[in-house]
């Protein structure tokens, strides 16, 4: 069975490092929600009927199969959830960091320097119309900020994905990711 996606050291530094934040995020969707079809099969019980040499030259594709319970629900419960859970505790994490204040940014020298060569320029549209112009560098929180609500919303499409393949697979009733999610924290933490 696949290793479920293991929790990084969170600290501010990993989360400003967005290339090793978006690195880890892919390799788990990767490792589990990329390949849900393979981990799947993989538990899959073999036929115990021999082979049927007519069944090649069907055209129809048969069924798929149904996965024993049991097999799903330790699949769900040792590897999904906990991979889920460990890029919702990054996320929430980073998030945190990114809504607060940031005393080490490199740039706010650099920042607040524009900013006041901006509130001395002479604006004149009728000589030049774009002068008036100005786009201030963003803070580094701010920047983190975009790239979790973009990988946030990422992290919906590829939960939504998977949990389809998996009630198709497992014959699950919960009908959204969130609350089987939200039964397994629950479970989980009560342990």
């Amino acid at each position: 069975m696949t290793q479920p996606s293991s929790l990084p050291p969170l600290t501010p530094q990993f989360c400003f490092s967005t290339t090793v934040l978006r690195d880890f995020l892919r390799l788990s969707r990767g490792t589990i929600d990329d390949t849900i079809t393979q981990n799947l099969n993989a538990l899959a019980t073999p036929s115990r009927a021999g082979f049927d040499p007519t069944s090649t030259s069907r055209l129809a594709r048969p069924a798929t199969r149904q996965i024993d319970a049991s097999s799903c629900e330790a699949f769900k419960n040792q590897v999904l959830f906990p991979s889920w859970q460990s890029r919702s505790d990054v996320l929430s994490y980073c998030t945190l960091v990114a809504t607060s204040p940031d005393p080490d940014d490199p740039e706010a020298t650099l920042r607040e320097t524009e900013k006041e060569k901006n509130r001395e320029r002479v604006v004149d549209e009728r000589l030049d119309p774009y002068s008036s112009r100005f786009f201030p560098r963003e803070a580094r929180t701010e920047q983190l900020a975009t790239i979790l609500r973009q990988e946030m919303g990422v992290e919906n499409i590829v939960r939504a994905r998977s949990w389809g393949i998996v009630r198709e697979r497992c014959g699950d009733i919960e009908n959204s990711w969130e609350d089987a999610l939200a039964r397994w924290r629950k479970l989980h933490t009560a342990s």
